[in-house]
């Protein structure tokens, strides 16, 4: 008997191929899969993006990349006893309805389960928008972090439970009931978990798109999950109430233990870690490096979904990490406005943040400075610090910064700040719907143009190898992918 698993299209804006259609490897769905299999289930994966990733599926505003409905469908297997669908982002959320609705319709029978996903910034909490999902035809919804909750849910729905028995399942929510999750993994639970199932995923086709979350370097890469969680109440962010404002680590040795597995069993020696927050613990960030070079791995790894900046505690570990093979981190200041930073409740350390940012640079690791605009109450002035920010950054040696139009995730502290938009997958980093966007727009095309100005003066050879990396590619930075990204996007995908 099968429990079907499935990562949902990836979806772009068909007016923005630059800021939306990044490609997320579902790590989180690789660990559930890998738990379902450790409890005896047969598993299979339809990876409804990476299963056919240049079929182009136009849906409206939106462009969707992958399989039809009518292809995931045919692919379930007529044993399975349970359908899995994985909310892996907002912007994938038309893809993800539009899925629960054609296995419901073609297979009533099945239980379709929506997974949550509560290690990205760019998810959403289910349990804010669940009628959407049931009207679809969703049977359950599953909050909190999934890998054993999964098991407990498909147990129950194999030995068919009846409903009021269900309802104890910690997280799971139904169309008339829901136990919000309580439970969360704990350190010595995440360091018994089977490391993520990449067997059943086909790995091959999300290496040969050339681009990825983080700025992919070699032929092969994989992403790594250190950690779960973050401890800070960023009011624009949905992670606080997705993991109670918690983080849980692995052990070093559980780290290195799966990168080298992966460099046996893949040949993969480029990691991209996806952490909310992988440096909390500068003494673990020290172990883990330390425990690279003892082994002597030949790898590199890249923070690709950012960290906090002040987490790294001084340039010695900088040093460290470099010598480890650390070779690109991310950052977010988010805004340059010690006001806008107050009410976000966002704290960062600007001197800190610069003297990183100069280490790096000297070490060879490549830097990201993500910021958000628009924020709620944001004036002409706050602009002009995060402007004036940009600048001091570049001036260190900062390699490249991404400027997000900040978008109300349901889930976070100023969902109900906005409005005017029609769908969910609207709510990605270019907002068309907000009134202010064309504004905004403006503000951010003005401030990349002049980082590149500011860096062609700081740093010129810094730039003049960009276009090189490009032609290559191998990508040292996301400002050289994504070009490269919005072109296949454009030319190469088929509508099918």
């Amino acid at each position: 008997m099968n429990v079907v698993l499935i990562n949902p299209n990836l979806v772009f804006q068909a007016n923005d191929p630059f800021t939306t259609g990044v490609v997320y490897m579902p790590v989180s769905l690789a660990y559930t899969a890998a738990t379902l299999r450790g409890a005896g289930f047969e598993v299979r994966v339809i990876d409804a993006f990476a299963a056919r990733p240049y079929q182009l599926i136009a849906d409206g505003k939106f462009n969707r990349l992958g399989l039809k409905d009518t292809e995931v469908v045919a692919n379930i297997p007529t044993s399975a006893i349970a359908v899995i669908v994985y909310a892996i982002n907002l912007t994938s959320h038309i893809a993800t309805l539009s899925i629960v609705r054609k296995v419901k319709k073609t297979r009533p029978e099945l239980p379709v389960i929506v997974l949550e996903n509560t290690q990205a910034v760019t998810a959403y909490a289910l349990a804010q928008i669940p009628g959407e999902f049931f009207d679809a035809g969703a049977d359950y919804l599953l909050t909190g972090e999934g890998d054993l909750r999964v098991v407990r849910l498909v147990e129950a729905l194999q030995k068919n439970i009846q409903e009021e028995n269900l309802r104890q399942i910690d997280g799971l929510l139904g169309p008339t009931f829901f136990n919000p999750p309580q439970e969360e993994l704990t350190e010595e639970q995440l360091n018994d978990l089977p490391f993520p199932a990449w067997d059943l995923f086909p790995l091959e086709n999300y290496w040969k798109l050339r681009f990825a979350h983080g700025p992919q370097s070699s032929k092969r890469y994989l992403p790594l999950l250190t950690s779960r969680g973050c401890p800070y109440p960023c009011k624009f962010c949905v992670v606080p109430a997705t993991n109670n404002q918690r983080w849980r680590p692995r052990s070093a040795k559980n780290v290195v233990d799966e990168i080298e597995y992966y460099v046996e069993r893949f040949q993969v020696f480029e990691f991209h870690i996806e952490d909310l927050d992988p440096t909390i613990s500068d003494q673990r960030v020290r172990d883990i490096c330390n425990e690279i070079i003892s082994r002597e791995l030949p790898v590199t790894w890249k923070i690709a979904a950012g960290t906090k900046v002040e987490t790294i505690r001084d340039e010695q570990t900088i040093d460290l990490m470099a010598k480890a093979g650390c070779t690109y981190i991310s950052i977010s200041p988010e805004t340059g406005s010690p006001r806008l930073l107050k009410q976000m409740r966002k704290p960062f350390d600007l001197g800190h943040a610069l003297r990183i940012v100069r280490r790096m640079h000297q070490t060879g690791i490549r830097s990201q400075a993500c910021f958000v605009l628009g924020y709620p109450g944001e004036t002409e002035q706050d602009l002009k610090m995060t402007w004036n920010l940009v600048h001091d950054l570049t001036r260190q040696g900062v390699d490249e910064v991404a400027l997000f139009i900040i978008t109300p995730v349901p889930g976070s502290a100023i969902s109900r700040e906005f409005e005017g938009f029609e769908n969910l997958s609207e709510l990605n980093f270019s907002p068309i719907w907000r009134e202010d966007f064309a504004y905004l727009s403006r503000f951010r095309l003005r401030l990349y143009i002049r980082f590149l100005l500011w860096k062609l003066r700081y740093h010129p050879l810094k730039l003049l190898r960009q276009p090189f990396n490009f032609l290559m590619r191998r990508f040292e930075t996301k400002m050289e992918m994504v070009p490269y990204r919005a072109l296949v996007l454009k030319f190469m995908c088929k509508r099918s």
